[in-house]
């Protein structure tokens, strides 16, 4: 007769679904940062081009 452990693969899978949430979460932050630093470097011309006011590309991503 034989037993298979779903402890252990069960846990490792566990530890997987944490590192992609964290990793998921890190990528959406950074995104929204390249995002706000890309809007900041425009000027009011052209973020008026674009139908954005400075205060808005501010808070883009928060």
């Amino acid at each position: 007769m034989s037993a298979i452990d779903t402890f252990r693969a069960s846990a490792h899978a566990g530890h997987a679904g944490v590192f992609a949430k964290l990793f998921t979460k890190f990528a959406a932050w950074n995104e929204a940062r390249r995002t706000r630093a890309a809007l900041a470097g425009l000027s009011d011309r052209e973020l008026a081009d674009i139908g954005l006011t400075r205060y808005e590309a501010e808070n883009i991503g928060r």
